[in-house]
């Protein structure tokens, strides 16, 4: 047994998860028993049409004693219900414990001794393969395409939600009062020693959640912590200047010679090759006084965010 504290944090979204549980709770209550010294349930209800009372009532004492209900007052985004769990928890250890491994309770104690064997402070439990319909995969691969090549985090696209965090990651973690929150990317702002453990339960999209809901939660990450639309308007900046050289070339090529750039005949008109560069003229420029407002904005959302400039692991004495 491990003389240590142990917090398994739950979110219940759907009504099938309040019927498994029970059973989850049970469970996950005969390893943590058998193996920690001190543990403790927090079930977050991101559900306020369902009630979890009835269902905890009917468990043990032994066990129901040790679970706290936080019933939401309104269904929010699961990662802020995730954080809702996280704020409270007591335990040296914290497992974020999702309903696919209900029936696998020993995989807690699995991330456990992995993260005290290997010295890390954060493990999950990735999957080989992700289970979602042919319109959602395009999607996906474009998301993470974007989060790998415009930012410096190291996001696994296979990873579950089910991990381990030691107490000095969760401290870290909850010092990232993000609003807008995309958990993935914050563990990966944290830092620490982080390792997986690989799972054949495939990775798939909460059943509730539309493809809108996914769009938005996609758009949080890409403009939190990438700096994708800055480039995207750097490039169109570029593409502008582009632009503005070749009709400038054109108008003037057709205005003393006759003829476009693509060779075909052309009749100047009094004014049209003034104007023509002057439309030209005044693309680039907006195209250029966005991509600089881009910048500020992207500097005055880095410092409002207030995220901490670096994180201490440990401090050592010799």
């Amino acid at each position: 047994m491990y003389n240590s504290f142990i917090t398994v944090v739950c979110v219940l979204e759907h009504t099938h998860e309040l019927r498994l549980l029970p059973d989850y709770l049970q469970n996950t209550f005969a390893v943590v028993r058998q193996h920690f010294t001190d543990f403790e349930f927090i079930v977050v209800n991101n559900n306020p049409e369902a009630s979890a009372d009835d269902a905890i009532e009917q468990l043990p004492d032994d066990l129901k004693h040790n679970v706290y209900l936080l019933n939401l007052s309104r269904a929010t985004n699961h990662n802020h219900a995730v954080l809702a769990g996280l704020d409270r928890s007591n335990g040296d250890y914290t497992v974020i414990f999702e309903f696919d491994f209900y029936q696998q309770p020993e995989l807690i104690l699995q991330l456990f001794e992995h993260s005290r064997n290997e010295g890390a402070d954060i493990v999950y439990m990735r999957a080989r393969q992700r289970q979602a319909g042919a319109h959602f995969r395009p999607f996906y691969s474009l998301f993470y395409f974007i989060l790998r090549r415009y930012s410096a985090l190291e996001v696994d696209e296979m990873a579950h939600n089910t991990r381990v965090i030691s107490r000095r990651a969760l401290n870290s973690l909850l010092r990232l009062r993000e609003n807008l929150r995309y958990m993935k990317a914050i563990y990966s702002i944290v830092g620490y020693k982080t390792r997986y453990l690989e799972t054949d339960e495939p990775l798939h999209g909460r059943e509730q959640e539309s493809f809108s809901e996914r769009f938005r939660t996609s758009l949080i990450a890409i403009t939190s912590f990438t700096t994708f639309l800055r480039s995207l308007l750097l490039w169109i900046f570029l593409f502008s200047l582009v632009f503005l050289i070749g009709v400038i070339g054109n108008a003037l090529k057709v205005k003393f010679t006759g003829v476009d750039l693509f060779g075909s005949a052309g009749e100047p008109y009094p004014g049209w090759t003034f104007l023509v560069i002057l439309i030209a003229i005044f693309f680039a420029t907006t195209c250029l006084n966005l991509y600089i407002m881009s910048i500020y904005l992207s500097n005055i959302y880095n410092e409002i965010k207030q995220r901490p400039l670096y994180i201490l692991e440990s401090i050592k004495r010799f």
